[in-house]
């Protein structure tokens, strides 16, 4: 098993670069797929089968604090999985057991307490982001049972973090496909024949989560390699949580900015009522396409840099980054095109209400097109992240993204209240954003052209 894994790092550090990110994006970019399906999956039965405003209830405001706060965490716990990568490439099997059982440990003792706070404020939370009333009661008893599922959830995303940053991005792919056929499942015997609504899409949701946190235990338990998981070594290493929040803190109050402008962005959609809340709690779904492949181009990056910096394979770091933001940006066209002739189809998924796919079709013909504006945030802060730089970036998107984003709605769109004002701080915010970082990446980082005097 050793041998194994020490050929699959070397591979990375050593292999053809284009090749091996695809290999390695492939099984990401799937697993994104099935955990897109997999909360996909309640939004479509509750959708069809209960009406639209469980469907709001479920994919709505709850969606937008459940990616606020599931997000914060699994961008802090993205410095375990750069030191991880690192002392992997660098082969200090004593540094990759210290960054495991640490993140394990963090993971746990963090999902404890986001289900305490989470049950406790989530009626807060949602009155604050103006959820209509309609939809208010029946997202309080969603998100508080999706609380009680924390523990499972962020074990799974720690574990497959590990997994990704070791160069194993296969089983946590098999994993996911187990959860979302469990989900799916589930979801038609609680909703559909039990007929207990958005209480029955939660508990599906939470069990199945408990399935693919079970399963990536115990293939850390089972591993013979470096990153192996011995449950009696389990603590909190000092130094070493230090160390992961220095790299991982930055990327976590990163996701939470983002989180934050697009709670932001649901409160002046929430404003609009309910067919609109509807249409875009539905197009976040089919939108969720392009957002699972450039993730997984994220993750990618940032493993195979994360490796070969360890490795001190400067060159073949620089290189990777450029072949990444090529594939990134042809993807990306790709999927524009997708969606704006054919996402309409994927409206009639969630919802039978012609309105609120009227509305929907709009958002997704505004949007579709300028998705590839983005694409440089996601692959250089990714690169940058896996070489331990993840300050700057974060301070590059709390004012390129954050504070404009915030800035437009609150100042821009009251003068003239609707869909398209609202949505237009996307593109606007990655254009800006995007300049930044090239402006970074290329005159002041240690990957430009400073780090190659």
């Amino acid at each position: 098993m050793v041998r194994k894994h020490a050929e699959l790092g070397n591979q990375i550090t050593e292999g053809v670069i284009w090749q091996q990110i695809l290999l390695f994006f492939f099984p990401i970019l799937f697993g994104t797929f099935f955990q897109q399906l997999y909360n996909a999956a309640d939004a479509m039965i509750v959708g069809r089968f209960v009406g639209k405003e469980a469907l709001s209830a479920v994919a709505g405001s709850s969606g937008m604090l459940v990616q606020l706060i599931v997000g914060f965490f699994v961008g802090l716990s993205s410095g375990a999985g750069v030191l991880v990568s690192q002392y992997y490439g660098a082969r200090r099997p004593e540094m990759v057991g210290y960054a495991v059982h640490t993140v394990v440990v963090f993971s746990i003792l963090a999902g404890i307490v986001m289900t305490v706070l989470g049950i406790l404020l989530t009626p807060w939370m949602l009155a604050s982001m103006g959820t209509p009333e309609e939809v208010q009661g029946l997202s309080v008893v969603y998100m508080r049972v999706y609380f009680c599922g924390m523990v499972a959830n962020l074990v799974y995303n720690t574990g497959a973090s590990i997994l990704r940053a070791v160069g194993d991005s296969r089983r946590p792919l098999y994993f996911l496909v187990a959860s979302c056929l469990v989900n799916i499942a589930l979801d038609v015997v609680l909703v559909v024949v039990f007929q207990m609504g958005v209480t029955g899409a939660a508990l599906a949701t939470i069990l199945s989560q408990l399935l693919s946190a079970v399963l990536v235990t115990v293939t850390l338990m089972r591993t013979k390699d470096m990153h192996h998981l011995d449950i009696r070594q389990l603590h909190l290493d000092g130094r070493m949580l230090g160390r992961m929040i220095r790299i991982g803190f930055p990327a976590g109050l990163q996701s939470v900015m983002y989180g934050l402008s697009n709670v932001i962005i649901q409160a002046g959609i929430n404003s609009l009522g309910t067919n609109t809340v509807a249409a875009w709690a539905s197009y976040s779904k089919i939108d969720g396409l392009f957002w699972m492949m450039v993730n997984a181009f994220g993750i990618s990056v940032t493993t195979f840099v994360g490796q070969n910096y360890g490795a001190g394979r400067l060159d073949r770091v620089r290189a990777g980054v450029k072949s990444c933001m090529t594939m990134t940006v042809a993807a990306s066209v790709m999927m524009s095109v997708l969606i704006f002739n054919w996402g309409i189809y994927g409206y009639q998924l969630f919802t039978t209400d012609q309105e609120v796919i009227q509305i929907g079709i709009a958002m997704m013909r505004y949007l579709s097109p300028v998705y590839v504006t983005y694409v440089s945030i996601e692959i250089l802060s990714g690169a940058l992240r896996g070489v331990g730089d993840s300050w700057i970036p974060m301070v590059m998107c709390l004012f390129g993204v954050c504070a404009l984003r915030v800035g437009w709605i609150l100042f821009a769109v009251p003068l003239n209240r609707n869909i398209y004002m609202i949505m237009f701080s996307y593109p606007l915010t990655w254009v800006i954003t995007t300049l930044m970082f090239f402006i970074y990446y290329e005159f002041f980082s240690q990957l430009g052209r400073k780090g190659r005097r």
